[in-house]
């Protein structure tokens, strides 16, 4: 093991009884579920099923809502091909968490992930026994990685995505960045950039799979969307999705230069943030109703906050046009987010306008764009000269929606290929030929 794994090691254990006072304190800033601090500490709030010599354990890995929201397509084809297997997904956001609470299949198990501590990472290990874990992110977790390893389970990396930042802070350690990397069964990154980087840094890539790219339409209560509907009446309706910080009232205030009235559905990334979304807008003089509230547009109301999570897929399916957020941090001066899923509005038909900061989905902007699916404007203050016409014309929304749904189902074949790489390393199946790896 390289000098810098070993002093990693050593630091994380000095370190490892500070970890509960820095959880709790977590905890009380909201980034920290207090009833299930315990499972970041590696001590599982639910029994592993089948007890100490229960069956086969597949664990799925990612770290916020993106990473986590992707794996479901995953936990799909897992059930379906293997039910015989129990299937556990960690994350660690308090957000995902609240998201996977209602998305996940019923018997598929959540958890959060333990801390980078030996101590955490050997309570997980033991409690779990995984025998093939997939990771989902660009982190990499040295003890985490290696001991589960060392115990034999096989790992897979997907859909990685590894900054140069990242890249150069592993280049300080050769020697560690090729251990961690040598751990994995396969090494399979969400673009060249990223391959070319973990190439460099000693690991074996085996292909490309972006799994944002996968999956089906998100889901939606049909008893919600009738009774919204209702409430929205005959007024169109433009869903701004995903906004951060600064582009709510800027989004309002722009599309209030439309003649036409509509009613624009808000839905913010993170629904926390409503307390000062609401501020804003009552400020500028806005009258809105609140989601959160259990209160609905009505006729004197075009303005619907929807501060709730896990509701995503019923506010797209109101929409005739989607503005998508995160993606107007240079014109409005605040920190750049690098845009959302546009996929998300594709995979239901819907036509889409972002602005010009989509650098985390640049490939699928340019090929939802090409495809006639996606317009991209420079400024919320651009809007309404392309929200107005597809507006006004149900054919022409209709058309780019359908342009969008067409390029969205030929993006996501990343699912067919890493079902493909896993399922050699899946318990009880043995790899065929031209998959085998040698032993490490």
């Amino acid at each position: 093991m390289s000098a810098a794994l070993i002093a990693y090691r050593l630091l994380t254990r000095l370190l490892e009884p500070l970890a509960p006072r820095l959880l709790d304190a977590r905890a009380k800033q909201g980034k920290e579920d207090p009833l299930r601090v315990d499972e970041r500490l590696g001590v599982a709030s639910v029994a592993r099923p089948g007890g100490l010599n229960g069956g086969d354990l597949v664990w799925l890995h990612g770290v916020s809502v993106g990473e986590t929201l992707s794996l479901l397509p995953v936990v799909s084809r897992l059930r379906r091909e293997r039910p015989d297997l129990t299937v556990l997904v960690t994350s660690g956001t308090v957000t995902s968490a609240a998201i996977l609470a209602t998305r996940l299949p019923a018997g598929v198990i959540h958890q959060f992930a333990p801390v980078d501590t030996p101590g955490a990472v050997t309570a997980f290990l033991d409690h779990w026994r995984p025998a093939l874990a997939v990771f989902v992110e660009s982190e990499l977790w040295p003890n985490l990685i290696l001991e589960s390893r060392r115990r034999g389970v096989k790992l897979v990396l997907a859909s990685a995505r590894i900054t140069e930042k990242t890249t150069e802070g592993w280049r300080r350690f050769p020697g560690a960045a090729r251990r961690v990397l040598a751990a994995f069964d396969r090494i399979l990154p969400q673009d060249e950039a990223s391959a070319a980087r973990l190439d460099s840094l000693g690991g074996r890539v085996d292909g490309h799979v972006n799994l944002k790219l996968s999956g089906e339409a998100p889901p939606h209560d049909a008893a919600a969307f009738t009774r919204l509907s209702a409430a929205i009446g005959d007024r169109p309706v433009v869903v701004a999705a995903s906004t951060h910080d600064g582009e709510e009232i800027a989004l309002v205030r722009a599309l209030d230069k439309l003649t036409e009235r509509l009613c624009l559905i808000i839905v913010p990334r993170h629904p926390e943030r409503s307390a000062s979304i609401a501020a804003a807008l009552s400020r500028d003089g806005y009258r809105f109703a609140l989601r959160s509230q259990g209160t609905e547009p009505d006729r004197d109301t075009d303005l619907y906050l929807a501060d709730t999570l896990g509701e995503m897929g019923l506010f797209l399916r109101l929409a005739d046009v989607v503005v998508m957020g995160g993606s107007f941090s240079a014109a409005l001066e605040t920190p750049p987010v690098g845009g959302h899923n546009p996929l998300e509005p594709a995979r239901l038909g819907k036509p889409a306008v972002t602005g010009p900061d989509m650098t985390n989905w640049a490939a699928v902007t340019e090929a939802l764009s090409d495809a006639g699916g996606l317009v991209i404007v420079q400024a919320p203050w651009d809007l309404p000269a392309v929200l107005a016409p597809l507006l006004a014309d149900d054919a022409a929304a209709r058309t780019m929606g359908e342009r969008g749904r067409r390029a969205a189902a030929e993006a996501g074949s990343g699912l067919d290929r890493l079902w493909e790489a896993i399922r050699p390393l899946l318990p009880g199946a043995p790899p065929p030929p031209s998959l085998a790896r040698g032993q490490r």
